[in-house]
């Protein structure tokens, strides 16, 4: 079955940076187009970034930076220069032409001092 985990959220001062991770499981990686999906307390869902299959394209919001390593069926995300306003649960989801199909269940990245 699918599965995606991700991990590397935790508590950073303003200004830090953080590398999230999703390790996917149960699907041929190499062939899907990633996300990462944050939401916010008390907020909707709000898109951060993509990376198409081979990882040769890339669309960010902001300071984000999306990879991937097909070979360890790892996708990344890369957050530089944190502010409290970047505090959310971060998802990592695939998707195919119907849109997103299958969500992880989250990590958390929270900003303060």
């Amino acid at each position: 079955q699918v599965e995606l985990v991700e991990s590397g959220g935790g508590l950073v001062q303003p200004g830090g940076s953080l590398r999230l991770s999703c390790a996917a499981s149960g699907f041929t990686f190499s062939s899907y187009w990633m996300h990462w999906v944050r939401q916010a307390p008390g907020k909707g869902l709000e898109w951060v970034s993509s990376i198409n299959s081979d990882g040769g394209s890339t669309y960010v919001k902001g300071r984000f930076t999306i990879s991937r390593d097909n070979a360890k069926n790892t996708l990344y995300l890369q957050i530089n220069s944190l502010k409290p306003e970047d505090t959310a649960l971060y998802y990592c989801t695939r998707s195919t032409n119907g849109g997103y199909d299958y969500w992880g269940r989250g990590t958390q990245v929270t900003v303060s001092s």
